[in-house]
């Protein structure tokens, strides 16, 4: 049984009778903008009262929320199964909720409720500033609680924020999308795009700079698009030079853009605004032309192959990766050595590729000339190979290189057992390095030499030439030494456009950009 305490908050009773939090926890699936949700998400149920549940609760918390993704054919499949393992739980342990939030609650709305009645509450992209509330009506009237608002209620980044990471932090600039890609079902469950006034973005940069936080990444649907909304086809590029201008911001990261929007001024913004990092993540999807039409998407092989061109002139050190769909309807052999020959030709120092997958609701699931999956995996396959010898052929040219890294948290799986320490170099290559004798904090700043590339690291297997200790790492090692609250979701750093593989809950912009 549980109460509303006071100043909002809510308790549940111990096995002793004690009033306690009750406590919460967020399963997140998709891209960054659910991760972003999730880290509002956290916010709100702390500013209500709850606590996070440790990380090894799985399931074993008074609210579990997931927050989900439709952009994959079984994304339901997966949800109902994870449903289904709770409902044991939920019948003996009194008083616990289940919500269903994000892209799949957004689209299938009561369908949820009647497959999973044990389900208290689901809401849908624009309204998740509402489940305290409706979590509590839910208790109170006990009956489940559908609320799909049909337009943005508040930008995320206006909402309470519980942050995983010290010193690095996301940045929604829009939401929503005004593209028609075939495949994609965001649009539809995100609505069309929204900008934030610069002066709130800025606000909230330097809110988080005064925070301790030293890089930010720009999230939006299509975030180079930034502007359409406003009437000023030049504020994507207008905001990213006002990024340069807040001081003690070291680093500026984007994700994801759009060739379509990618323009001359922004190309020239990232090269001359020293605190934005020599790294993009510009999805080509398909390097042939007829695939491109058929996806919608506005530009063809040449155009892409040519902001590429553009950018290593202005930034001849950027790390430049994409994503790319293998197995798109009707693609032919000719289609797929198109993309290949693109993807020689573009040289990216990663890819995030993805078999196709029919999104329910999408032009593509409805088209002819569905490709088997036998075919699909194979050219999946091929494509891997040739990226993976590019991506090391890339990384070996870091070697003897000098590197000022940011020191990040949890980046190394081996580190404990290497006695090396991780970190991302400015164009977010993941670089482990030897542990200096001195120690320093997730956020410092160590300078090191490469000594050794992989295809999805290097390594710098030498002593540490310096270590500059920072205000980011002041903010981590104050975090952690004091008795605060738990942080909410993880985030760690940002993941786009990095040569280590994503984990499968973390697709680049669904997958879709």
């Amino acid at each position: 049984m549980s109460s509303a305490g006071q100043g909002g908050a809510v308790e549940s009773k111990s096995e002793h009778g004690v009033a306690v939090p009750r406590s919460y926890e967020i399963r997140t699936y998709g891209c960054q903008m659910n991760v972003h949700d999730s880290e509002r998400l956290s916010g709100l149920l702390e500013e209500a009262g709850y606590v996070r549940a440790p990380k090894s609760a799985d399931g074993d918390a008074d609210v579990v929320v997931f927050n989900t993704c439709a952009v994959r054919e079984n994304a339901d499949n997966k949800l109902y199964g994870n449903l289904g393992r709770l409902a044991p739980m939920k019948t003996t342990r009194p008083g616990m909720q289940i919500a269903v939030g994000g892209c799949l609650a957004q689209k299938d709305r009561e369908t949820i409720v009647s497959r999973a009645p044990w389900v208290d509450v689901v809401f849908g992209t624009h309204n998740i500033g509402k489940l305290p509330v409706l979590l509590e009506r839910a208790r109170v009237q006990e009956e489940a609680q559908i609320e799909i608002a049909e337009s943005l209620e508040a930008f995320p980044s206006t909402l309470p924020t519980r942050r995983e990471s010290a010193y690095a932090a996301w940045v929604s600039i829009s939401v929503g999308c005004n593209n028609t890609c075939t495949f994609c079902i965001v649009p539809a469950l995100r609505g069309k795009e929204e900008d934030r006034r610069p002066g709130d973005i800025l606000a909230e940069i330097e809110a988080l700079v005064a925070e301790g936080v030293s890089e930010i990444t720009l999230l939006g649907q299509n975030v180079n698009a930034y502007g359409s909304d406003l009437g000023d086809r030049e504020a994507f590029s207008k905001l990213l030079r006002a990024c340069g201008r807040i001081e003690g911001l070291e680093r500026v990261r984007f994700t994801s853009p759009h060739p379509r929007d990618f323009t001359d001024d922004v190309i020239a913004a990232m090269a001359e605004t020293p605190n934005v990092m020599p790294q993009l993540h510009m999805p080509l999807q398909s390097g042939s032309d007829t695939i491109l039409r058929a996806m919608r998407r506005s530009y063809r092989q040449e155009r892409f192959l040519g902001i590429i061109e553009k950018v290593r002139a202005a930034i001849p050190h950027a790390a430049i990766s994409t994503d790319i769909i293998v197995g798109f309807p009707g693609e032919t052999e000719e289609d797929f050595e198109q993309t290949m020959h693109t993807v020689r030709e573009a040289r990216f120092a990663n890819a995030f590729t993805f078999q196709y997958s029919k999104r329910p609701g999408t032009p593509a699931a409805e088209m002819d000339h569905q490709i088997p999956k036998e075919v699909v995996q194979e050219r999946y396959m091929r494509l891997v190979a040739l990226q993976e010898e590019i991506s090391w052929e890339e990384n070996k040219k870091q070697v003897g290189r000098t590197l000022d890294v940011m020191v990040a948290e949890g980046e190394g799986r081996k580190d404990g057992a290497t006695d090396r320490l991780s970190g991302r170099a400015p164009d977010n290559r993941l670089v482990h390095f030897t542990k200096p004798d001195g120690g320093v904090r997730p956020g410092d700043v160590v300078t090191v030499a490469i000594t050794y590339a992989a295809p999805h690291h290097l390594l710098a297997e030498g002593p540490v030439e310096a270590v500059r200790r920072t205000r980011a790492g002041d903010a981590w090692e104050k975090r952690h030494t004091t008795a605060a609250k738990p942080a909410g979701v993880l985030l760690g750093l940002p993941q786009i456009g990095v040569p280590a593989p994503l984990p499968a809950a973390a697709v680049p912009a669904c997958g879709t950009h």
